[in-house]
């Protein structure tokens, strides 16, 4: 509580003949539920489009309140909810059906989760719930998750994970006056029990081999002894730094990254009949045969293409790793759709953000987006059980650790 308003507390007389901690706590609980009432109000007027004793040509009105049972962390209270003539009126600070006030503070975080700026929520609480806030105060509570981050990025970690999957996502940010591109490093585990699980994100300038190491080397002191396979994309030196520090893991690298690397050669009226062509070496039911597409591949576009055919040749090793696998496993490595997936809500939610301010606003920001989009990550991945018996034929000591 500020200075001004901490005075203006004390003087208006609410705590005359307080004198225990329990009358205290009683003041609170009543001041809590006509907080409640004002802010449902406030979003009543926003619902209607109109304030109470104006006219306007909106057909539905004001229509009296009913009373509501509701739990809050000043424990129950009874509180008046307005009502609107056509029972369209669904408040957002107390859901209906429901007997859980929503905490001012919750509602803050998820608003910033969303992509609002600091000056956004501002305006947003006070046009919605008539509820004045400065922005100091919104960053304040915003501020809260930078600790949240941090207890998150440092919690410890399982020994195994069957698959981790790591790209990177870039956005701008502002630093020495000018705005520069910086990587958030993100990598995502499929654990033993099935589960997908966000395993960190770092934040660094640029996307290098050099970096990821340092990624995994916090994974390792982290807890993590081992990781079967790995999906990355075609990084230069990826696969080296994964080897210096789990020298057993598999290295995937993603196929629908090299196939797009590939094109990027490649002009526009060919683009159709080449990606065709690739899709034979990588959709080849064994090794074998994909390399046999990949020389058919060769002799018929190396001439004109040849960077995108030695893009092939000298990842081929890693490119190939899933065919050592059974199908239902296969599907799951040979490409990193599931973190790109996820880049793709991440940027949904931050899509307001033109330019992050700091680095601290950058990570706030995106771990609010993360926390948002595995909320329905409650679930084994599809076929499991299938899955799992095939990691434990193949790893069967390792998965066991």
């Amino acid at each position: 509580m500020d200075k001004q308003l901490q005075k203006q507390f004390l003087e208006s007389g609410l705590l005359d003949g307080i004198k225990t901690q329990e009358e205290l706590g009683k003041l609170l609980h009543e001041l809590h539920a006509t907080a409640l009432e004002a802010l449902l109000h406030g979003e009543l007027e926003a619902h209607l489009g109109y304030p109470k004793h104006q006219k306007s040509d909106n057909l539905n009105a004001r229509n009296g309140t009913t009373t509501k049972q509701i739990k809050t962390t000043f424990g129950k209270s009874e509180i008046n909810v307005p009502r609107d003539r056509d029972g369209s009126f669904d408040p957002i600070v107390v859901p209906k059906h429901q007997s859980t006030a929503t905490p001012v503070e919750n509602m803050i975080i998820s608003l910033y989760a969303k992509g609002m700026s600091v000056s956004d929520i501002e305006q947003e609480l006070h046009q919605i719930y008539g509820y004045k806030l400065s922005t100091s105060a919104i960053s304040i509570i915003t501020d809260k998750v930078n600790q949240r981050v941090l207890d998150w990025q440092n919690r410890p970690l399982e020994p195994v994970y069957c698959v981790v999957w790591m790209d990177g996502i870039v956005f701008k940010v502002r630093q020495a006056g000018k705005v520069i591109n910086k990587t958030i490093y993100l990598a995502v585990g499929l654990n033993r029990e099935g589960y997908k699980e966000l395993l960190g994100m770092w934040l660094g300038q640029n996307e290098s081999a050099s970096f990821w190491q340092g990624v995994l080397t916090d994974l390792k002191a982290r807890g993590v002894d081992d990781i079967l396979i790995t999906v990355t994309d075609n990084l230069n030196g990826f696969t080296q730094s994964i080897k210096n520090v789990f020298p057993m893991a598999d290295t995937q690298i993603c196929v629908v990254h090299q196939i797009r690397n590939s094109a990027r050669y490649v002009v526009w009226k060919d683009k159709k009949v080449f990606t065709a062509d690739m899709k034979n070496i990588y959709n080849a039911t064994t090794k074998d045969m994909a390399a046999q597409e990949l020389k058919r591949f060769a002799e018929k576009w190396n001439d004109k293409y040849p960077y995108a055919i030695q893009s092939w040749q000298n990842n081929w090793e890693e490119l190939t790793v899933f065919f050592d696998f059974p199908l239902e496993i296969r599907k799951i490595i040979y490409t990193t759709n599931l973190i790109e997936n996820l880049n793709g809500k991440i940027r949904k939610y931050t899509k307001n953000k033109m330019a992050f301010p700091t680095d601290d606003a950058l990570k706030k920001s995106v771990y609010l987006s993360l926390m948002q989009s595995s909320k329905k990550w409650t679930q084994p991945i599809h076929n499991w059980g299938l899955i799992l018996n095939q990691f434990l034929t193949i790893f069967e000591k390792r998965v066991k650790l």
